[in-house]
């Protein structure tokens, strides 16, 4: 599944990052930095987690 943020709508708050750190990341400017474009076998529940947790409702999961 294809990963998507909507920058305008993230707060970097890193609750994402804190769920799924192999996908997620904020860089030294407190930045979201998704280090993956596709979710894999070992990262797809943790993104769901990710998902579901974000505040602002600005990451999603899209069929390929």
């Amino acid at each position: 599944m294809k990963i998507k943020v909507d920058f305008d709508l993230c707060e970097s708050n890193a609750l994402c990052e804190a769920m799924a750190p192999e996908v997620f990341e904020l860089d030294d400017d407190d930045y979201l930095v998704v280090k993956a474009e596709h979710t894999t076998s070992e990262t797809l529940e943790d993104v769901k987690r990710a998902v579901a947790a974000c505040p602002r409702a600005a990451i999603s999961l899209e069929e390929d």
